[in-house]
């Protein structure tokens, strides 16, 4: 996914996490600049699972996103409980957007897959690929993804000790009305319903695609000396420049291993992790923002 605009409102399209009834901040915080920086994708292979526990070792991402759904999610799941204090969100998901590397639903759920049994590629159609890779067009029912983002909640607070909130891969709670009304019901239901909007959250972003870990620090670190106090949060997708993660690719996103490796080196950067410190920034967890 290519980053947009520096910095922006985080929008209800994108793919965060929706998780509890959030108190005011308390006075104190007011002053202070909050920052999340969130590693997404965890369980699509085992080059991303080494990445997102390398970057949470380093000391700056402190919350984990993963997607039930992968190929590699029980070697994620043993990761994870082996760093019970990495805070854990499900990514939930309805779309399979690679070329190269598929996964199913958990369920039966005949409306949620395509001819071949995957999920489609991508939720709303895609200018390099039509309606007939997207989900939105199809033939769901609102209660086969109720099914299926129940098991992949189920699965994962089954396996995982420290699982605190939801989010969502490539939108998918804004798809329709009713499916953001089930999000937010099921994120009330299992306790995982931390929401960010309630604590003003903005997005960060880089204002275009970089593949080298250096020029994507020197961004970030130029985007958080110009921070007002707030809360904040990047979202990131630390994976290795491995054979496998360059293969990994859809039209119109094909340096998909020269963009992942970049996030991995910047969030194990001595250096961020300094500038940050001496800017004062208290980074956090999702798991922080519980009461």
């Amino acid at each position: 996914m290519k980053l947009t605009a520096s910095i922006w409102l985080l929008p209800a399209m994108c793919s965060l996490l929706l998780f509890g009834s959030l108190q005011a901040q308390p006075a104190n915080q007011q002053d202070e600049i909050r920052l999340i920086l969130r590693g997404d994708d965890m369980g699509i292979s085992h080059s991303s699972n080494q990445a997102i526990i390398k970057a949470y070792k380093a000391g700056l991402q402190k919350s984990a996103e993963v997607i039930v759904n992968g190929p590699w999610f029980p070697e994620a799941a043993r990761m994870l409980n082996e760093h019970p204090e990495l805070d854990v969100g499900v990514h939930l998901t309805l779309t399979s957007e690679w070329e190269n590397l598929k996964w199913r639903p958990l369920s039966r759920s005949p409306g949620l897959a395509d001819s071949l049994g995957y999920f489609y590629p991508f939720i709303w159609p895609h200018k390099h690929y039509g309606e007939f890779h997207a989900l939105l067009p199809q033939n769901w029912t609102i209660e086969e993804v109720k099914r299926e983002l129940r098991m992949q909640i189920e699965l994962a607070t089954s396996t995982i000790k420290n699982v605190t909130h939801l989010s969502y891969h490539m939108g998918l709670n804004n798809m329709a009305p009713e499916v953001n009304e089930l999000t937010k019901k099921l994120a009330a239901e299992y306790n995982l319903n931390i929401d960010l909007e309630d604590y003003n959250f903005e997005r960060l972003s880089f204002g275009e695609t970089l593949t080298d870990g250096e020029k994507k620090v020197n961004r970030l670190i130029e985007i958080l000396e110009n921070l007002e106090p707030g809360n904040y949060i990047l979202i990131t997708h630390p994976d290795l420049d491995t054979p496998d993660t360059r293969a990994l690719f859809h039209t119109g996103y094909e340096d998909v291993a020269g963009d992942r490796q970049s996030d991995t080196d910047m969030l194990t950067s001595s250096r961020l992790k300094q500038a940050i410190k001496q800017l004062g920034i208290q980074v956090i967890s999702y798991a922080d923002l519980k009461d």
